[in-house]
């Protein structure tokens, strides 16, 4: 009877786990369903294949593989080593389908570009150069999820005003980094500074990631007022 039920269990992490591959949203069903997809794969796999040593020493080794690079002592980022891998990864979304609560490549909303695009940078610092601060870092970007509105607001000490608003065509972009952020004063999107007087964004009138200047280009959102913010990791 016990073990019927731990073969539910497993059966319910692995369909979660396969549920979740297919889900194209970060949302609480990602957040919260991934760890106790794995928990319950973890748990019930210890129960039914206990006296199997291979898979028993597996299931008791590689969960703590997995946790102890988040625990170890690691060195500050570096922030112009993560701000150029960071606009590297933005340049890699161009042409990404849009999508509401997307955060992937098969589809990726106005926030969850950037959003990404960090992560993205943050996952490459990490492993790179070996450095498990950036890889806390990256967890906790993953698990906080943050909204056009919030990003506009400095949820979390995340971002940091940087005293610039107005319509986005009007404002001088030379002074502002790749990487900046525009959010709409409704919050309801934000568009990023990539460098040389252009700006990349998830935008949902084309349905796609795409490049504009807001000097020579037609869009309505380089008429919205905005406010400007910057990374603080990015400092």
């Amino acid at each position: 009877m016990i073990r019927q039920f731990f073969r539910v269990v497993f059966t319910a992490g692995v369909t979660g786990l396969v549920a979740l591959a297919f889900h194209p949203y970060h949302d609480g069903a990602l957040r919260y369903g991934l760890p106790l997809s794995l928990l319950a794969l973890l748990s019930a796999g210890m129960v039914l294949f206990w006296n199997r040593k291979v898979l028993r020493f597996a299931l008791l080794v590689v969960p703590v593989l997995c946790v102890v690079p988040f625990l170890m002592p690691g060195k500050p980022v570096s922030p112009s080593d993560l701000s150029s891998r960071y606009v590297a990864a933005l340049g890699r979304m161009e042409g990404v389908p849009y999508l509401w609560g997307g955060e992937g490549r098969r589809g990726v909303d106005c926030s969850g570009l950037p959003r990404r695009a960090l992560r993205d940078a943050l996952w490459e610092t990490a492993f790179e150069t070996a450095n498990p601060t950036a890889l806390r870092q990256w967890a906790e970007q993953w698990w906080f999820d943050t909204s056009a509105k919030a990003l506009g607001e400095n949820y979390r000490g995340f971002t940091r005003p940087l005293g610039m608003a107005g319509k986005l065509r009007d404002l001088d972009s030379g002074v502002l980094s790749a990487g900046d952020l525009a959010v709409t004063g409704d919050g309801r999107h934000v568009m990023v500074c990539f460098g040389e007087g252009r700006w990349i964004q998830a935008d949902p009138g084309p349905w796609k990631v795409a490049v504009g200047n807001p000097k020579t280009d037609r869009n309505p959102w380089y008429d919205s007022h905005v406010t400007l913010h910057r990374w603080m990791l990015l400092e």
